[in-house]
């Protein structure tokens, strides 16, 4: 593993085995103890690395939403591309896909940012690069997670069914430009960011064309709705 104590979800751990076993991940893990040890804060904490594979098994996934970095400041990242722990600033972002799912589907945006109930559906919320140093956005970029998350679209590519990939930005869009259209729905529009929202991903209709694309292949919709009262910590 990339660090002690850290667990993996065994259908992943089994498909990724080999990745595991490359040296580049012996050297990321290195990498990360090494800043630790300069007493560099890292973002999200050990535990919560993997926290978007654990929370979506392999067999289970629906959907695919690609994000790039963990938000890197205190308090937010919790291993969920996306999403924040309760009681945290709803993102920028994130508030434009909340105003997309109220156009799409008229849900009322909800009052927090915690997204784990999208992952306990099949939802899986995962960044290209999975962890960063606290107030240094990208700063965790070609160590080696950028090749690891690869290999885990590949395997969704090639052991799923039916899945639907929301790819939101030009970085999302090459990144899982490999995946077999044939079997599954790839969904492209702009980066929900403030800065490219309103050049077409407000108004993509990517959660309805997911639902529908599921229900078309005898797979259960997901509820986008995110439960209103949280009190729990992630």
């Amino acid at each position: 593993m990339v660090e002690a104590g850290v667990k993996l979800e065994e259908s992943w751990k089994l498909a990724l085995s080999a990745e595991f076993a490359d040296p580049y991940m012996s050297q990321l893990r290195a990498f990360l103890v090494e800043e630790k040890q300069r007493g560099k804060t890292i973002f999200p904490r050990g535990p919560e690395y993997f926290r978007a594979l654990d929370l979506t098994p392999l067999s289970e996934v629906k959907v695919v939403i690609l994000g790039q970095d963990p938000y890197h400041g205190a308090g937010q990242a919790h291993g969920l591309c996306f999403s924040v722990r309760p009681g945290v600033r709803i993102p920028p972002s994130l508030v434009n896909i909340y105003k997309e799912m109220q156009s799409d589907l008229g849900i009322a945006p909800a009052r927090h940012g915690f997204l784990e109930s999208w992952a306990s559906q099949g939802v899986l919320l995962l960044n290209s690069v999975l962890t960063v140093e606290e107030a240094r956005a990208a700063s965790h970029q070609g160590k080696g997670w950028e090749r690891f998350t690869d290999a885990v679209i590949r395997t969704v590519n090639d052991e799923c069914d039916a899945v639907v990939f929301m790819l939101w930005g030009s970085y999302a869009q090459k990144k899982a430009a490999f995946v077999d259209t044939t079997r599954h729905l790839v969904l492209k529009a702009p980066h929900p960011s403030p800065l490219s929202a309103h050049n077409g991903f407000l108004g993509c209709g990517h959660f309805s064309k997911a639902n529908a694309f599921l229900q078309s292949r005898g797979r259960a919709p997901i509820d986008w709705a995110l439960p209103d009262a949280l009190q729990r910590e992630g």
